[in-house]
C-alpha cells in the first residue's frame, strides 16, 4: 500500500495552505494512505478532510524538541511504514528527517521555495503574481510521481456551513435568520500587516450600525482579548469569541455560517477561505501577488495602496516601516473597508 507523509511543522497560516491539496489529492487517491505530521493545533482541521487521511501531532517544545526530540519523531514516522515523503516545509528539521527517510529506502520530495524569484518580486517596478503557495505544495506530489493530481478543492462543509453546534451558544439557529454574520478577525503575526486598531474599531463601530449585520470578532492571548471585548461592550451586535471556542475546528465552523470575513495577510484569511467563505484582506507591508492570497478568493476584494512605491517591502510584513508610521495601512480608510464588506452582504 502507499502511504504518503506530509511535514508541514510552521505557522498557522503555511499549514492551512496545505489543506486545499491535501484534501485534493486524498479525493483523487482514495487508495492511498496519507498521514499529516504537523503541530497539535491543527489536528481539528485534518479531522475534516477525506477518511484516508491521518494526523500525527507533532510538539516540537516538549517531546520532540531538540535533537533526540526530532529522531524520536524519525522513529515513530518509520514505524507508520511510510512509503513517499512530502515535505512541504523544507527548514533544517525538515532536511534532517528527509535525510533520514531517503537512508531508509523512501521516496522523498521537498517544496522548491524559489528564494531568487521571491527577492525579484520585491524590487519588480511592476508585480507579477507569483507561484502560489498551493501550486509549490502540490508540485511536491508531482515530483514523488503523481503527476496526474490536480487541486481541485472546493470547500470543508457542504453549501450553508457546517452543521450547527449546539455545544456552541453563538450557534442559535433562531437568530440566525435575524442578520448577515461577519466575521472580523483583526489581528496578524506581523505589525505591517495589522490595520491600526483604532481605524479597525471605526470599521467595526460603522458596521455594528447596521441592524442586520451581526459580528464576531477573532483573536487570541490576553491583549487582543482585552481589545476585542472593549469593542463587543462598546458596540451593538458585536461578539468577542475569544475564550469561548475550544480550537480552530470550532472557529472554522463558526466562520463557516458568516456571509463574509474580514482579515489582514494572516491566518484566518486561508481558514475562511477552507469554507469557501468570501474573504475582505487589508494588505499594507505585504502583496497579494506574493503567493500567499487565500484559496479561491476574490482579487478584487484584497484592500491594498497601490500607488506606494515602497512596498511590498517584504513577503512577510515582518520588516520595521522605513518611515515609521506604516502609511501603506492608514492609506487605507475605514469607510472604503465598510464599503468593501457591505457589498459582499448585498446590503
Amino acid at each position: 500500500m502507499i502511504h504518503v507523509i506530509v511535514l508541514r511543522f510552521s505557522a498557522m497560516g503555511d499549514v492551512l495552505m496545505t489543506v486545499p491539496v491535501i484534501d485534493s489529492f486524498a479525493r483523487q487517491h482514495p487508495d492511498v494512505r496519507i498521514t499529516v505530521a504537523s503541530r497539535p493545533w491543527a489536528k481539528p482541521i485534518f479531522s475534516l478532510l477525506p477518511k484516508n487521511v491521518y494526523f500525527v501531532d507533532v510538539d516540537l517544545k516538549d517531546r520532540y524538541a531538540g535533537y533526540s526530540g526530532l529522531n524520536k519523531l524519525g522513529r515513530r514516522l518509520l514505524a507508520l511504514q511510510p512509503t513517499h515523503i512530502a515535505d512541504l516545509h523544507d527548514v533544517l528539521r525538515t532536511k534532517w528527517l528527509r535525510l533520514r527517510f531517503s537512508v531508509a529506502g523512501l521516496k522523498v520530495a521537498h517544496i522548491k521555495k524559489d528564494r531568487r524569484a521571491r527577492k525579484a518580486f520585491l524590487k519588480a517596478k511592476e508585480k507579477q503574481i507569483q507561484k502560489s503557495g498551493f501550486e509549490k505544495y502540490a508540485d511536491v506530489f508531482h515530483r514523488l510521481g503523481f503527476k496526474d493530481f490536480k487541486v481541485d478543492f472546493k470547500s470543508l462543509f457542504p453549501e450553508g456551513g457546517a452543521e450547527m453546534a449546539t455545544a456552541l451558544p453563538v450557534f442559535d439557529v433562531s437568530k440566525r435568520p435575524e442578520r448577515n454574520w461577519v466575521g472580523i478577525a483583526p489581528f496578524a503575526a506581523h505589525r505591517g500587516k495589522i490595520y491600526p486598531l483604532p481605524l479597525m474599531e471605526e470599521v467595526v463601530s460603522k458596521l455594528s450600525a447596521e441592524s442586520d449585520i451581526r459580528i464576531f470578532l477573532f483573536g487570541a492571548g490576553a491583549q487582543e482579548r482585552a481589545t476585542l471585548e472593549e469593542w463587543a461592550a462598546k458596540y451593538p451586535h458585536v461578539e468577542s469569541m475569544v475564550g469561548q471556542l475550544n480550537d480552530v475546528g470550532e472557529e472554522l465552523a463558526l466562520i463557516s455560517h458568516c456571509r463574509v470575513m474580514l482579515t489582514m495577510d494572516s491566518g484566518n484569511m486561508h481558514l475562511a477561505s477552507l469554507a469557501a467563505v468570501p474573504v475582505v484582506s487589508i494588505w499594507g507591508a505585504t502583496h497579494p501577488y506574493g503567493g500567499f492570497f487565500g484559496y479561491g478568493q476574490n482579487m478584487a476584494d484584497a484592500l491594498q495602496d497601490t500607488e506606494l512605491t515602497c512596498r511590498p517591502c517584504s513577503l512577510y510584513g515582518n520588516k520595521e516601516c522605513q518611515f515609521g508610521d506604516y502609511r501603506c495601512l492608514t492609506a487605507i480608510k475605514p469607510d472604503r473597508i465598510v464599503e468593501k464588506v457591505k457589498s459582499k452582504l448585498f446590503l
